[in-house]
């Protein structure tokens, strides 16, 4: 759940280039991943994961650092 990012950010300190995100927030559809320990669906959070990689890869590629 997004309340992860909030537990680590003080660990992190600050983050001025907002590089610290959920996975879904690259997408269209920012929110948590569906997590299968609490909704039995792995098909979803396989689906979840698989946008999430797909948007990073293609933000990594447009900002040319890969």
């Amino acid at each position: 759940p997004s309340y992860h990012l909030g537990n680590r950010l003080p660990l992190l300190g600050v983050d001025p280039e907002g590089k610290c995100l959920r996975l879904l927030d690259l997408t269209d559809d920012p929110r948590d991943v569906a997590d299968p320990w609490y909704t039995g669906d792995f098909d979803q959070t396989y689906r979840d994961v698989e946008k999430g990689c797909r948007a990073l890869l293609a933000r990594l590629k447009a900002r040319g650092e890969i």
